[in-house]
C-alpha cells in the first residue's frame, strides 16, 4: 500500500522435521515480543496451503556480505584487503568512531531482548544487518529461547561455533552472560576485521576458546585503551565477569553519547518507520500481486515511447526526474541512476554525476553516492540535487550559478557529488530544482532557495543570486508542506491546499493576476508582471490545492478531488481547455478528463502528461519533436501537430506511480498487474498474549528436552494453521500427535480422533425408510452418549434375535416412556419411530406456513410495483413540462470564430464526436 519494501520469509513444513517447524513457531513468538529500532522488525505473517510467511522488514545493505565487510566497504568505498592473502598489504581498520556507533546500537538491541527475558542464542555476523543508512538491525531469532528470569540457564547447545562461548563449548548451563560473549566476538572483528578465534576444524576451535587463544590482538595504536578494554571484558572466560548489555551501555565511552545517538537512530529509522498491523482485532489479509514495473522516455525527437531495459523489474524505479539535458532515477533499493537525453553533442557539466563529462547515452549508477540511501533527485538545467534518507543534500554539474550551493569553492563544475555541510544539522524533506535555482524544505518545515535571483524567484524580496541557501521568510501561522520550481518561478504548497508564489509571471503562469469586476461595465484586470517575495495566488484559494506543476509557460495543479487546473499560456493548446484562445483565470478541465480523478500531471515546454486513477494517460499542447508521443499515424497535418483536447496514448491501461516532463522530454513509471493472489487464511492472526505464556515455564530453571520452554503452544499461540493441519497431521500438538502414533497406528489427525471421541452418537436404523423419514431430531433432543450408547445395544440384540430384519417396527404402546427405559426391548425402536413421525408432521406444517408467507410478500411486491410505476410516469410527465418551458425561453449564444483552425478535430474523433465538442 505504501510503496515500501518488506522480506517475506518462506518456510516449507511439509519438508521440516518437528524441531524445524518449532524453530520456525518460536522466531514468529520471539519477533512479537521485540519492538526496537535496531531489531529487525516483524509485521505480520500468514499460512498458504502448507507454507508459512513471515513478514519481516527489508534491510538494504549487501546482506549476505559479513557484516563487518559491509562496514569496510561502506567506510573505505572498497572491501578490505585480505591480511591472510596478501600479508605485506597494509590492513585498513574502521574508524573508532564507526566502530563505537555500531556497539553502541548492538549494545541497545541485546539490552532490549535481554530485558524481555530473550536469549538470542546466535549472535554473529551474518545476523546483523546493515542498511544504507549505517542502521545495525539484529535479526534470525529461530534459536532464541524465552527464560524465566536473569537467573535462568539453559544448556542446549545451540548457535554458531565461532561465537560459542567457553561454557557453551564446555556443555554447562549458561544464561545471557554468552549473548554477551558474542557482542565481543562481533566487536573484535570490527576492530580487527578478522575472527576472533579460527582454527581448521571444530575441536580446535572449541579448545581455542577454552583457552582463550585469539587470533590476533587488537591494535592499540588505532583505537583507545578504553574500547580495547571494553571488548576484553566481554570475552572474559568467566561469565560472571562478563557486563551485561546495559552495563556497556552504561559505559563512560558509550554514555557520554547516548543521548546523541539514540536522536540519530530515531532519525535514521523514521523514513521506513512502518507501524505493525493490528492481529489482536482483526484479520489481515495478504494479496500477493505480480506485477511488471517499466521506465519509459520520449521526446526529444523521439515521438515513440523508449522502455529503458537497464530499469526493470529487478531493479524497478521509484521516482523519475527529467531535465533539459539528462535524466535521473532513484530505484526502490534507493539508489541513483542518470543519463543524458540530448541528441546531439552538447557539453557537459558533470550533472551525471560519474565523475567526468562523458555523455552516457544509458542509465549508469552514481558510484560515488554507493552507501547512501537516495529518498529523492531533483534536476536543473545543467546540475543535479538528490537527497537521502538521513536529510542530506547531494549536489553536483554546474556551479555557475551557485547551485551547487557551496559559494563556488569547487570551481565552475563539480563533477561528483559533494555534500552541503550546511544542512548537517538541519535535515530536508524535500528538493527541487528549476533551470537555475534550487528550494528545499527541511523537516522543521524551513525553505532555503539559492541560485539565480533572476524575477525574485528565490523570494527573498530581491533578484539577487545567492551562492549558498538561504532561509526564506515565511510567515508562522502557514504550514509549508512543499516546495515546486519551475523554470524561473517557485511554488509553495500549504497544509490547507494554499499557494504561495515568487519569480516570472509571465502569461500569469504562477496564478498572481487578480480580476475584479465592478456595478456596471467596470471589469479590470491587474496584471502582476513578476513577484520577489512569496504572493498568495488568490485564483487558486478557491481550492485546495494537493500538487502543482510548473511549465516553461504555464502550470497545472490537482485539488484535493482529484480534478486538475490549468493557467498560464494557451498557445498551442496547452491548458487542455479544447482551443487555442487566451484565457485569463484558472481553468477546471472537463471534457475527457470530466468525472476522472487526476493522480499525477507534469507540465513540459508547451506540452502537459497527465494519468488518472482509472490507469490512463492523457497528453496535449505542442506535439512538436515527439513531445506528445504520437505515431506516424497520429502525424498526419504535419510535423508541428497541437491538440488543444486531453488525448488517450501509451495504449493499454497503466498505473503510473511517477512521471515528469522538463523542456521537450517525458520520463515515466508505468505498471501492470499481471496477476494477483489473495492469502485468506485464519493463521493470520497471532495472539501474542497466549504465545507468551506458553514460552514460559514454572521452574527457576529450564531443561532443554523435547518439550522445552520454547515451543510454543501453536493450538493457543498460532491459531489458525486449519489448512496445514488437514495436511500435516500432528502439526497442532507434538505431544499430542506422538502420543496418537504410539497408541495407534492409523493416519487420523490427532485432532479429528480428538472430535470424534467427544461427539455425541445418533444411532441409524436398519429400515428401508426414506432418506428423508431419517432426518435427524433437533439439537435439544439429542440425547447424550452414554443413554445412546446403552439404546443401540438394548435395541440390536432383540431385533437380530427375535424378529426378521424386514419386519417394520411396532409402535410405541407408551410414548410418553422415555426410549432405553421400557421393558420391552422393541419399545425403544418404536419410540423412536413415533418420534419420528411427530417430526415430520411438525415440518409439514412449518412448510404450509412458508409457502402462505411467500404468497403474502408476493402481492406486497405486486402493489408496491405498481405504485412505483405510477410515480415514475408522474416524473416524466413533469419532466417533459420542463422541457417544453425550456424550449419557449429564447437564447442569445453567440459562438465564436476561432481565429486559428482546429486541426485536432482528426484527433478527437477517437475520444467522441465533433458535436459533443461544439457542446464543450
Amino acid at each position: 500500500q505504501d510503496d515500501s519494501l518488506v522480506v517475506w520469509k518462506e518456510v516449507d513444513l511439509t519438508r521440516l522435521s518437528e524441531k524445524e517447524r518449532r524453530d520456525a513457531l518460536n522466531e514468529i513468538v520471539i519477533l512479537a515480543l521485540l519492538q526496537h529500532e535496531n531489531i529487525i522488525a516483524y509485521y505480520n505473517h500468514f499460512m498458504d496451503n502448507t507454507t508459512l510467511l513471515i513478514e519481516l522488514e527489508y534491510c538494504n545493505g549487501e546482506i549476505p556480505t559479513p557484516f563487518y565487510k559491509q562496514a569496510a566497504a561502506m567506510c573505505l568505498g572498497h572491501p578490505p584487503a585480505d591480511p591472510a592473502a596478501s600479508p605485506h598489504v597494509m590492513l585498513l581498520f574502521l574508524p573508532m568512531q564507526m566502530v563505537v556507533w555500531y556497539l553502541f546500537q548492538i549494545a541497545s538491541a541485546v539490552s532490549c531482548i535481554h530485558r524481555a527475558g530473550i536469549l538470542h542464542r546466535d549472535i554473529k555476523t551474518l545476523n546483523i544487518f546493515l542498511t544504507k543508512a549505517n542502521l545495525i538491525k539484529l535479526g534470525d531469532y529461530g534459536l532464541a529461547k524465552k527464560l524465566n528470569s536473569e537467573y535462568s540457564m539453559a544448556e542446549t547447545l545451540v548457535g554458531t561455533p565461532y561465537y560459542m562461548s567457553p561454557e557453551l563449548c564446555q556443555g554447562v548451563k549458561y544464561n545471557f552472560k554468552s549473548d554477551i560473549w558474542a557482542v565481543g566476538c562481533v566487536i573484535f572483528e570490527l576492530l580487527t576485521l578478522k575472527r576472533t578465534f579460527d582454527a581448521t576444524n571444530p575441536l580446535n576451535l572449541c579448545v581455542k576458546i577454552v583457552q582463550g587463544n585469539r587470533a590476533m590482538e587488537v591494535d592499540s595504536t588505532v583505537y583507545s585503551w578504553e574500547l580495547i578494554q571494553m571488548v576484553n571484558s566481554c570475552l572474559d572466560q568467566d561469565p560472571e565477569k562478563r557486563p551485561t548489555a546495559d552495563e556497556l551501555l552504561e559505559h563512560p565511552l558509550l554514555s557520554k553519547r547516548r543521548r546523541e545517538m539514540e536522536e540519530k537512530v530515531t532519525l535514521l529509522n523514521g523514513p521506513n518507520k512502518r507501524p505493525r498491523s493490528s492481529t489482536m482485532n482483526e484479520a489481515p489479509i495478504a494479496v500477493v500481486t505480480s506485477r511488471t514495473s517499466e521506465v519509459y522516455v520520449w521526446g526529444g525527437g523521439k515521438s515513440t515511447p523508449q522502455k529503458l531495459d537497464a530499469i526493470k523489474s529487478g531493479c524497478s524505479a521509484r521516482q523519475v526526474c527529467a531535465g533539459n539535458t539528462h535524466f535521473a532515477v532513484v530505484t526502490v533499493e534507493k539508489e541513483l541512476y542518470t543519463w543524458v537525453n540530448m541528441q546531439g553533442g552538447t557539453k557537459l557539466h558533470g550533472q551525471l554525476g560519474h565523475g567526468d563529462r562523458a555523455s552516457y547515452r544509458q542509465p549508469k549508477h552514481v558510484e560515488k553516492l554507493q552507501g547512501k540511501a537516495i529518498r529523492q533527485v531533483s534536476c536543473g538545467d545543467d546540475f543535479t540535487v538528490c537527497i537521502t534518507d538521513e536529510g542530506q543534500v547531494y549536489a553536483f554539474g554546474s556551479d555557475y550559478y551557485g547551485c551547487i550551493g557551496v559559494d563556488k569553492a569547487y570551481g565552475s563544475e563539480v563533477l561528483e557529488p559533494l555534500q552541503l555541510d550546511f544542512f548537517l544539522t538541519n535535515a530536508v524533506e524535500q528538493v527541487s530544482c528549476g533551470d537555475n535555482h534550487v528550494a528545499v524544505l527541511t523537516r522543521n518545515r524551513e525553505v532555503y532557495t539559492w541560485g539565480c535571483g533572476e524575477y525574485g524567484r528565490l523570494g527573498l524580496d530581491s533578484e539577487e543570486d545567492h551562492y549558498t541557501p538561504q532561509k526564506v521568510d515565511v510567515p508562522k501561522t502557514l504550514n509549508i508542506v512543499s516546495v515546486h520550481c519551475g523554470c524561473d518561478g517557485t511554488f509553495l504548497l500549504t497544509q490547507t491546499g494554499k499557494v504561495l508564489a515568487c519569480g516570472l509571471n509571465e502569461f500569469n503562469k504562477l496564478g498572481l493576476n487578480q480580476c475584479t469586476s465592478g456595478i456596471i461595465n467596470h471589469d479590470t484586470y491587474c496584471e502582476v508582471p513578476y513577484a520577489t517575495s512569496l504572493t498568495l495566488a488568490k485564483q487558486l484559494s478557491f481550492y485546495k490545492i494537493r500538487t502543482i506543476s510548473p511549465g516553461k509557460t504555464h502550470t497545472a495543479s490537482i485539488d484535493e478531488r482529484g480534478r486538475l487546473l490549468t493557467f498560464g499560456s494557451n498557445k498551442c493548446g496547452q491548458l487542455g481547455v479544447g482551443d487555442y484562445k487566451k484565457h485569463l483565470g484558472i481553468n477546471l478541465l472537463g471534457g475527457p478528463l470530466g468525472g476522472k480523478q487526476v493522480i499525477r500531471v507534469s507540465c513540459g515546454d508547451e506540452f502537459t502528461i497527465a494519468a488518472t486513477d482509472d490507469n490512463h494517460i492523457f497528453a496535449w499542447g505542442n506535439g512538436g519533436n515527439g513531445r506528445l508521443a504520437m505515431t506516424s499515424t497520429e502525424r498526419a497535418h504535419g510535423s508541428d501537430i497541437c491538440t488543444s483536447w486531453p488525448r488517450p496514448i501509451f495504449g493499454s491501461l497503466h498505473h503510473v506511480p511517477d512521471l515528469s516532463c522538463r523542456g521537450w522530454h517525458t520520463i515515466i513509471i508505468v505498471e501492470k498487474v499481471l496477476n494477483s493472489k489473495t492469502i485468506r487464511s485464519n493463521s493470520s492472526g497471532l495472539s501474542i498474549g497466549t504465545v507468551a505464556q506458553s514460552c514460559t515455564t514454572g521452574g527457576g530453571e529450564e531443561e532443554d528436552n523435547e518439550q522445552e520452554a520454547e515451543t510454543p503452544n501453536p493450538s493457543g499461540g498460532f491459531r489458525g494453521t486449519m489448512e496445514a493441519d488437514r495436511e500435516l497431521g500432528g502439526w497442532i500438538s507434538t505431544t499430542e500427535a506422538k502420543g496418537g502414533s504410539s497408541a495407534d497406528s492409523s493416519s487420523c489427525p490427532g485432532w479429528l480422533r480428538k472430535e470424534l471421541e467427544n461427539a455425541e452418537f445418533i444411532p441409524m436404523p436398519d429400515s428401508p425408510f426414506p432418506l428423508s423419514m431419517a432426518s435427524s431430531e433437533p439439537e435439544k433432543e439429542t440425547l447424550p452418549y452414554q443413554k445412546l450408547q446403552g439404546l443401540k445395544v438394548a435395541s440390536e440384540e432383540p431385533v437380530g434375535l427375535n424378529k426378521p430384519k424386514t419386519e417394520p417396527w411396532p409402535t410405541c404402546l407408551s410414548p410418553t416412556l422415555p426410549c432405553g427405559e421400557g421393558k420391552d426391548a422393541s419399545s425403544g425402536a418404536g419410540c423412536m419411530c413415533s418420534a419420528l413421525q411427530v417430526e415430520v408432521t411438525h415440518l409439514r406444517g412449518l412448510v404450509l406456513q412458508c409457502l402462505d408467507d411467500q404468497k403474502k410478500l408476493q402481492q406486497e411486491t405486486i402493489r408496491l410495483s405498481a405504485q412505483l410505476q405510477r410515480f415514475c410516469r408522474r416524473m416524466e410527465e413533469m419532466q417533459q413540462v420542463k422541457l417544453h418551458s425550456k424550449g419557449t425561453q429564447t437564447t442569445k449564444e453567440e459562438m465564436e470564430v476561432d481565429p486559428k483552425p482546429d486541426v485536432d478535430s482528426d484527433s478527437w474523433c477517437l475520444l467522441g464526436t465533433d458535436s459533443c465538442r461544439s457542446n464543450l
